[in-house]
């Protein structure tokens, strides 16, 4: 922003009353000449100090931009004191399998956590665990790690246990081989990891709606008293089914007793 400059202006003086003027000021005298020529003299050179220094003049801070506040911390993202927490502290589990990477094909898609997912942002999805779980993940082959929150649920692949955002598996040597053991540390949950929770069966996924809908209509009749929808996702259609009451050791029976005949059938904590 250009502060804007204003020129000052002399005041006009008072008119002084001719009684008051000495007589060898009087108009037309030599003197009165002289002090009239003098007098211009000192007022073109103050004219010209003044606008001189007028260009040079800082603006006031009123004048200034204001700063460009700070963004806040997004929701998810690992904090100097989870840093601290986790230094302190044991982990409550501790879980070994594989990890994979999820990136374009979600990015900007809403995560099961609510929050718009981010391949960049250091995050990742697992099936079981409470939503927003606080856990390191080390690369079993490189020590690589990263800290974390669970954000998604996933990955929906037999034998894996992990779904790495593109940066989380950047950071943890995942990216480039695309699959790695690693050993997930769960420091802290909202949730307990053995009790209560809310949970369901995810099967999928299809590449053709008429079968999602087939198996929909198969488990409505198996299952009365459960919600049963049908959804379509980037990898194709799936159904879901939420037991009444929602509850672990129901939807593991539902588990033990789905052999769907396309994709595959995953138990999934919905918290």
């Amino acid at each position: 922003m250009r502060a804007e400059i204003l020129r000052q202006q002399d005041p006009i003086p008072a008119q002084i009353p001719r009684a008051q003027i000495p007589l060898d000021f009087a108009p037309g005298s030599n003197a009165a000449r002289r002090n009239i020529r003098r007098g211009l003299l000192f007022a073109v050179l103050a004219c010209v100090a003044l606008s001189g220094c007028s260009h040079h003049h800082a603006p006031s801070p009123a004048a200034t931009a204001p700063a460009a506040s700070q963004p806040e911390q997004p929701t998810g993202t690992v904090s100097k004191a989870d840093e601290r927490y986790v230094r302190d502290h044991e982990p409550i589990e501790t879980l070994h399998g594989l990890a994979s990477w999820y990136g374009p094909q979600f990015q900007h898609r809403r995560a099961a956590n609510g929050q718009v997912y981010d391949q960049n942002a250091i995050t990742a999805a697992n099936r079981t665990l409470p939503m927003n779980s606080l856990v390191r993940v080390t690369n079993e082959r490189t020590g690589q790690s990263a800290l974390l929150y669970i954000t998604d649920r996933g990955p929906f692949v037999p034998g894996r246990i992990l779904d790495l955002s593109r940066g989380a598996a950047k950071a943890t040597g995942v990216y480039l081989v695309g699959v790695a053991p690693v050993r997930v540390d769960v420091y802290r949950a909202p949730e307990s990891l053995t009790e209560g929770g809310h949970w369901c069966v995810q099967i999928g996924a299809f590449a053709h709606a008429g079968k999602a809908l087939k198996l929909k209509r198969s488990l409505l009749r198996q299952y009365p008293d459960a919600q049963v929808i049908d959804f379509a996702g980037p990898t194709g259609h799936w159904v879901r089914i939420r037991p009444a009451g929602e509850e672990r050791k129901t939807a593991e029976s539902i588990l033990r007793h789905t052999h769907p005949a396309e994709g595959n059938a995953y138990l999934v904590r919905l918290n």
